[in-house]
């Protein structure tokens, strides 16, 4: 396999992982995600080395945000779900698929597709504080 290593981030369950104030400003806890998956692409994990394509998928009041030079952003029409499944389905014989969840019922989808699976920590990502009164 020639191809670059493929990581999907589930930008609502990671996004919920980080009490960082999310729940006020979905769309805004989504494009720091984004800003913060960056170098990921380019310095890898220490158990996936670089270059990686980094998707990251969105849904609800965070489908505006937009992508990045390293980061894509999918806006799943429905279901975040269903989105990173059909993208792991059409990349995952090609190249190594790695997606970034703690969804149980999706990680058991994506791992019948031979999908690799890590929870939001393995990122290494700051968890936010929250902010909540």
């Amino acid at each position: 396999m020639g191809a670059e290593p493929l990581l999907v981030v589930d930008a609502a369950n990671v996004v919920g992982s980080r009490p960082d104030g999310w729940w006020r400003d979905r769309a805004g806890a989504t494009v720091r995600l984004r800003d913060s998956l960056a170098p990921i692409a380019h310095s890898g994990r220490p158990d996936l080395p670089p270059p990686l394509e980094v998707v990251l998928v969105v849904e609800g009041a965070a489908r505006r945000v937009a992508g990045t030079a390293a980061v894509r952003v999918v806006a799943a029409a429905g279901s975040g779900d269903d989105a990173i499944v059909a993208l792991v389905r059409a990349e995952v014989g090609d190249r190594i698929c790695v997606v970034v969840t703690a969804d149980r019922e999706l990680r058991a989808r994506v791992t019948a597709l031979g999908a690799e699976v890590r929870g939001p920590r393995w990122l290494g990502l700051p968890t936010g504080r929250s902010t909540s009164p």
